[in-house]
């Protein structure tokens, strides 16, 4: 391989999602060169439609408050209905993996619905960028999202940090579009928590499976 081509599939191939995250904040010069790099990202028309709010220290403090004393729900996207097939399968093995990575055994409801109540703690992290596009973009804006998600992703990850995308801030879209004071054209798409990685966390010691790209490509000739 070149050294191009070795680098980027170390990156994807090591990173993954954290869960778990040292209190200790990130350089702001190291968390502009991040969002330097991922402004690379390509975009349909060039529009780079993502807008990205950056919280920290008292900030998020206070976000974290919010969030926690709100007891509406409801994301600018639908959510699946349904799990169904494979699909359903992935969503069930990652659970399960994670669950048991924390301790959590099988049935136990309280546990579990505390694990997932941590997406809305940032799981800890001393920073988050929340994720949003312009809604008269459409669905092209949301591909353009996604790309951004995996630059920053994958910048982090070069730093030797751990970051986490959650689609479950999205279901606090009323909350954030208050607490941010965006125009009603935003949409949120996720949030991003991130930091230094606890290596001890329990969260942090299990790597969601990827299926063989044979499972999700057909070939034409």
């Amino acid at each position: 391989m070149t050294t191009d081509i070795a680098i980027l599939d170390r990156l994807l191939a090591d990173r993954r999602s954290c869960r778990g995250f040292e209190e200790a904040e990130v350089p702001e010069a190291t968390i502009v060169h991040i969002l330097q790099m991922a402004q690379r990202t390509p975009s349909w028309c060039n529009t780079q439609p993502w807008e990205v709010e950056i919280v920290s220290g008292s900030a998020l403090d206070d976000l974290r408050k919010a969030i926690e004393a709100d007891t509406e729900f409801g994301s600018d996207f639908d959510f699946p209905r349904s799990y169904e097939g494979v699909y359903r399968d992935r969503r069930r093995e990652v659970g399960w993996q994670l669950y048991e990575a924390v301790g959590v055994e099988r049935g136990d409801r309280e546990a579990s619905a505390r694990e997932m109540l941590r997406n809305f703690e940032f799981f800890g992290a001393p920073h988050a960028a929340i994720l949003t596009v312009p809604a008269s973009l459409g669905v092209y804006a949301l591909v353009d999202a996604g790309l951004y998600v995996q630059s920053f992703l994958l910048a982090v990850h070069a730093y030797g940090l751990g970051a986490i995308a959650q689609a479950a801030l999205a279901q606090k879209s009323a909350l954030l579009r208050e607490w941010f004071e965006w125009d009603d054209d935003r949409r949120v798409v996720c949030a991003i928590s991130f930091g230094y990685p606890d290596h001890d966390h329990p969260a942090n010691n299990f790597r969601a499976p990827r299926t063989p790209f044979e499972d999700n490509v057909r070939w034409h000739r």
